[in-house]
């Protein structure tokens, strides 16, 4: 028992773990984006509906597959409708990418696990990352699961070799089914290295079984949404594909210079406290690839250098040309970074940094993470039901915002069943999918609903209110302005 618990193994893990469940739920939903992804999987939960992720119930959800949502929704059932429990999945994804930087470089490298685990667990970007709901962490985790599988496959023992090709495409199809086609990033990865390394012909990528497990795992909920939805098939591959990669109509710097405004940083900063290391590896970077050029026998000899150099660099040149760029679209990356760091330490005689060292950090994060739940932002869902609650006691069934940021979080700070809608004052031409408002204020009105607080900008409510009445219905103010938004209740005139 000693043994066991003086063991690098476990005392890494227990570090992660710390750092993964510490404060997790110590904050308010934050919108946009964590509120979208909850309010998601709690309509499915509210529903039952578990095939259409919808944000309410007029309007369906599309912009995303559905993994992340029935991870969360399975949480919260498990747990209890509280932020913790629609963090942890997340939570779980940080510590399965800990783990896995630790297999990899095991196999890769031995010696070098405990560092590239730490590496991984300790830097800005996957920590930060691991405290807020979105997809992408989980989509992180399908991948590297994908890639140890190859590892495994190509640099194990040369034990079932098939059953490892085999894993890597039941990690593909459960990343296609949380992000779509991003799923496939590591596929040209596996090829172009197989193509580099001389004399590959044995266990093929491509093999028939693993490409009937990534079909049976992702294809039936997109072939169900596409049949039930017509027109849906169109604006997935439209919008949330090709748009998304080849123009800049989603806001996502996607001018020619956005990829040094978003990656950049994002890779010196995301990479902390061990970012010279990472600059280290890219000085000597040009000297190790040059000679891979026309020596086969030494890409061989260098095998796990030209796996980790390719898995780095073919991605992230293919996120640079694609015209929809965030800081979190490289968040698979830090695996193979972890890695990388941990073989640069080896290759240059350093160790592992001190255990003190490594907790003064840990303490910095946890600091800053448990700071976040006093930091004041409009962002903060808690903030806002408690300010509902106390302008609006009894019973809300509904919010409805008035041509304002919908406050997603709401349906988990106020409890499963709140509704939250999006209107706009006058009657639009929106698109049928992932329209911008989910109804007029006409068609809202008509609904005669009870228990329904309203939210409009305050420099909007004479506006607001003029139409309103100008409908036969009167608006009640509650209480004072909040974060420069007013709240009030319709009822019709008597």
């Amino acid at each position: 028992m000693r043994e066991f618990l003086r063991s690098p193994a476990v005392w890494t893990a227990a570090f992660a773990v710390v750092l993964a469940l510490a404060f997790l739920g110590s904050r308010g939903i934050w919108d946009p984006d964590e509120g979208r992804y909850t309010n998601v999987a709690l309509n499915m939960l509210d529903t039952g509906d578990w095939l259409n992720p919808r944000r309410n119930d007029e309007v369906g959800h599309w912009t995303k597959p559905p993994l992340t949502y029935w991870a969360i929704a399975s949480s919260i059932a498990v747990f209890g409708t509280n932020t913790w429990a629609a963090r942890l999945p997340v939570a779980l994804s940080y510590l399965l990418c800990t783990w896995l930087a630790w297999r990899i470089a095991a196999r890769l490298a031995p010696g070098t696990q405990q560092a590239a685990a730490i590496a991984y667990a300790t830097m800005l970007l996957p920590f930060g990352a691991a405290q807020l709901i979105t997809t992408d962490y989980l989509l992180a985790a399908c991948i590297a699961l994908a890639m140890w599988a190859f590892v495994e496959a190509r640099f194990g023992t040369g034990r079932h070799p098939r059953w490892w090709i085999a894993l890597m495409w039941v990690a593909l199809g459960l990343a296609f089914v949380t992000k779509g086609p991003a799923a496939l990033i590591p596929l040209p990865v596996v090829l172009l290295f197989d193509f580099l390394m001389p004399g590959r012909r044995e266990h093929r990528v491509l093999q028939w079984s693993g490409l009937l497990l990534f079909a049976l795992l992702a294809l039936p909920w997109y072939l169900a949404v596409f049949h039930g939805n017509p027109g849906l098939f169109s604006y997935f591959v439209g919008d949330e594909l090709v748009n998304r990669v080849t123009t800049n109509e989603f806001g996502r710097h996607g001018e020619w210079y956005g990829w040094i405004e978003i990656y950049v940083p994002t890779l010196i900063v995301g990479t902390l406290p061990w970012t010279p290391t990472l600059w280290r590896f890219a000085r000597t970077l040009p000297a190790m690839v040059r000679p891979w050029w026309r020596d086969p026998q030494r890409r061989r000899r260098d095998a796990h250098w030209v796996l980790l150099v390719v898995w780095l660099l073919l991605p992230l040149v293919a996120f640079c040309f694609a015209r929809s760029r965030m800081p979190l679209y490289l968040l698979p990356l830090f695996v193979p970074i972890a890695v990388i760091m941990a073989m640069q330490w080896s290759r240059e005689g350093r160790t592992v940094p001190s255990w003190p060292k490594l907790l003064a950090w840990a303490c910095l994060l946890l600091l800053a993470k448990a700071a976040t739940a006093y930091w004041p932002t409009h962002k903060n869902a808690e903030a806002w039901a408690d300010a509902i609650v106390e302008r609006a006691p009894g019973p809300v069934r509904e919010i409805v915002f008035v041509e304002d940021m919908a406050r997603y979080g709401l349906h988990l700070e106020l409890g499963r069943g709140t509704e939250i809608e999006k209107i706009s004052l006058d009657a639009l031409h929106e698109p049928r999918f992932n329209p911008e408002y989910d109804e007029p204020l006409a068609v809202e009105l008509g609904e005669h609903e009870h228990n329904v607080v309203w939210v409009a900008k305050q420099e909007d409510w004479p506006t607001v209110r003029q139409r309103i009445e100008g409908y036969g219905y009167r608006a009640i103010l509650l209480g004072t302005p909040f974060q420069r938004r007013v709240m009030f209740r319709v009822e019709p005139r008597r």
